[in-house]
């Protein structure tokens, strides 16, 4: 745990890991990204829109070993919106749980995922990519079934970097066979593979979920 202090309004900030060097402010929701000791304010953000979804930040779960959702980023595109979740793992490691219309994809990042081949290499050169387009990723050969062109809308908790409002993004979600998923995303230039799989709020034994009135809590807790 890192103890700060916010630049902007003097709130107290705390950063659950020294790999993450962004965090919105909870009570300025002012952008602030630190480099060793120093804290920079960058700028507002919005406050992630209301919506219905089970999870939060403290949400709990396991894959392998526990995880705790520390980050949330609301992406926005012309049919709708979705969230990505950053889940800090027990031995300091990240992944995301990426939630969109009630499915949820656990996904890590690749380094090198792929770079060279199908749509990983056309996403990068800001070629068109088709529905079906095949891309081998860590060894598994992957299949396109979704293309967006979406937005930051807003975010929350800690993050491994900014999300300036109407930043472009590029985000092309893959799907393989026994539940295996890909993700690859373009922001500002940069190009990110994630590859992971498919889960239920169940297999990842999630505990610590959004309370809704009139709905009963679900609890998976193994």
């Amino acid at each position: 745990m890192i103890d700060a202090t916010c630049p902007n309004c003097g709130a107290a900030v705390h950063f659950r890991t020294p790999a993450l060097p962004v965090k919105i402010c909870d009570y300025c929701r002012t952008t602030l990204v630190r480099s060793g000791d120093a804290l920079q304010a960058m700028g507002k953000v919005a406050e992630v829109p209301e919506d219905v979804s089970p999870l939060q930040i403290g949400t709990r779960g396991k894959d392998g070993m526990g995880f705790e959702l520390i980050g949330r980023i609301r992406m926005r595109w012309s049919g709708g919106g979705w969230n990505e979740w950053l889940a800090l793992f027990d031995d300091g490691s990240t992944g995301w749980l990426s939630e969109a219309m009630g499915r949820f994809m656990l996904l890590y990042a690749i380094a090198d995922g792929g770079m060279r081949t199908g749509a990983v290499r056309s996403v990068r050169d800001d070629q068109p990519v088709a529905i079906g387009a095949e891309a081998t990723i860590a060894s598994v050969k992957y299949r396109v079934n979704d293309v967006k062109d979406a937005t930051f809308v807003g975010s929350e908790g800690e993050l491994p970097f900014s999300t300036p409002a109407d930043t472009p993004i590029r985000s092309v979600d893959l799907m393989a066979r026994d539940g295996l998923c890909a993700s690859i995303q373009k922001d500002r230039g940069e190009v990110s593979v994630y590859a992971g799989r498919y889960v239920t709020l169940a297999e990842i034994a999630a505990t610590n979920l959004r309370a809704f009135d009139g709905w009963p809590l679900p609890s998976f807790a193994a």
